[in-house]
């Protein structure tokens, strides 16, 4: 097969790496301090999220770990290698990029776009031809009708699509994504969401995602990083944790005074939180399957106006649960 040895290098490539950031720091030339000194490791595989208020340093982290930002100082290691210590733009070759406004070329097809790191690559055309079928399969577009359109033809929602179908081309260890669904409507932004989810359960890709949106970081992110002025790392975190202990003032003002409801959106039901099923009139009680959330079940209560549901599996009752046992699961320790 005729391909480069950069190309070898990406096609040969884990499709997953770890990063580990080690006390990296931004200082500009006029003094201003970005990201005084940030510690923090992703895990292979994982998605984790950077959230916190506008000039917290979260988009200077995301490109300093693929150097369109240099850091002062500290270590940035994908894998087992320090990226300082890696040619720049080869480096960019093995990371995705997803930014909020996608940044397609206008003036070259859905096609030509997706197929740009591979066409920087040298990869055979079939290979190609074949990567960019797939991808835009993946991604929810048939390659035989939006293959052959310009940006200018789609949708946002479709832009966006495309934009993570180009970032997986060359099948990266890494997924650097920037606010990437905020330019969307609501509607759209949570079935892109619902979508996003699917994809990185096939592909499993190591991700990190810059959100001003708790409620998308909480519903994406493997884990969670609260950042605070100067990159300040408030809390490192799974969503469930960070919402029922927020571990600083900054941290529990952040997620607000909600986050006992946000919580039970990512609070799975479990068999060790229902109480058997017993009585006559479990068979006029609500249900609730038991691979939904403590959220889905406090839904069902209030649409019912019951105070208690059957947990069903496979349709079958397993336990029951009260509205007082949801609201408990929802309360924080802060």
């Amino acid at each position: 097969m005729d391909v480069t040895p950069e190309a070898a290098d990406v096609a040969e490539s884990p499709r997953a790496a770890s990063i580990s950031l080690q006390g990296i720091q931004k200082r500009y030339p006029n003094g201003t301090e970005a990201v005084r000194e940030l510690s923090l490791d992703v895990r292979a595989g994982e998605l984790v999220v950077l959230i916190g208020p506008s000039g917290c340093g979260k988009s200077t982290v995301l490109r300093m770990i693929n150097r369109l930002i240099e850091p002062t100082a500290g270590r940035i290691m994908l894998g087992d290698e320090d990226v300082t210590d890696v040619d720049p733009v080869r480096l960019r070759r093995r990371i995705g990029y997803v930014i909020q406004n996608v940044g397609l070329f206008p003036h070259q097809t859905v096609r030509a776009n997706v197929a740009t790191v591979p066409g920087l690559l040298r990869w055979p055309k079939g290979r190609t031809k074949a990567r960019v079928d797939e991808l835009l399969d993946l991604v929810g577009l048939d390659p035989s009708q939006f293959g052959g359109r310009y940006p200018n033809e789609l949708s946002g929602g479709q832009r966006q699509r495309v934009g993570v179908a180009r970032a997986l081309a060359a099948d990266p260890v890494v997924l650097l994504m920037d606010e990437p669904f905020s330019a969307v409507d609501p509607i759209v932004r949570s079935h892109l969401q619902e979508e996003f989810l699917r994809l990185q359960a096939e592909v499993r890709k190591t991700i990190v995602l810059v959100t001003h949106d708790l409620d998308e970081a909480v519903r994406l992110g493997d884990r969670i990083a609260v950042l605070s002025a100067g990159g300040h790392l408030e809390q490192y975190d799974t969503p469930a944790a960070l919402l029922g202990a927020p571990a600083t003032p900054f941290v529990r003002e952040f997620v607000g005074a909600d986050r006992g409801i946000r919580r039970l959106a990512v609070t799975p039901l479990d068999r060790e939180s229902l109480e058997p099923v017993s009585g006559d009139n479990a068979a006029d009680l609500p249900t609730v399957a038991l691979d939904g959330s403590a959220y889905d079940a406090l839904a069902v209560l209030l649409t019912s106006g019951r105070d208690q549901l059957v947990v069903t599996d496979a349709g079958r009752p397993v336990g029951t649960l009260t509205r007082q046992r949801l609201l408990d699961l929802g309360r924080t320790t802060n």
